[in-house]
């Protein structure tokens, strides 16, 4: 807290002492009243100036912001509308992924085929197509239920 009112003491006496030297003080006790007249109005006419000239600033800024709004919503749509070229493929061996993978330090080329164990398709033993008709006439009645049972054994 001491620390903070010596801060806002010294801001204090710093802020009088830059006024006594940039602003003289007012001597108004020895003016006339046609005087003081005078200075109110050449005090009124400065503060319109710089007024106008503040009003003036702000407008230029909320021109500039606004321009620079468009251009950024301009780049935004821009950046949308520009079409990338599309990528090449590449067909790469396994033995160069490797190198890139694990650097120049293997050179040893690996045949991933030499690992594979191959394997041979057993084919179906595929049952001899008949005409229908001819096997139920041939399952039909005891006779065809001794094929089955026999069959099951």
């Amino acid at each position: 807290m001491t620390m903070l009112e010596s801060e806002t003491q010294a801001k204090a006496s710093e802020k009088e002492r830059t006024l006594a030297e940039k602003v003289p003080a007012l001597q108004l006790s020895g003016l006339s009243l046609q005087d003081l007249q005078n200075f109110c109005k050449d005090l009124h006419r400065k503060i319109d100036k710089v007024d106008e000239e503040r009003y003036d600033l702000a407008a230029k800024v909320t021109i500039n912001d606004r321009e620079i709004q468009d251009l950024s919503q301009k780049v935004f749509e821009m950046k949308g509308k520009m079409k990338r070229p599309a990528l090449k493929r590449v067909r790469v061996s396994a033995d160069a992924m490797l190198g890139a993978l694990l650097g120049s330090r293997v050179k040893e080329s690996v045949d991933f085929k030499s690992h594979l164990k191959t394997v041979k398709k057993e084919e179906e033993k595929k049952e001899e197509v008949t005409d229908w008709r001819k096997n139920v006439d041939a399952m039909s009645g005891m006779e065809g239920r001794k094929k089955l049972f026999n069959a099951g054994q």
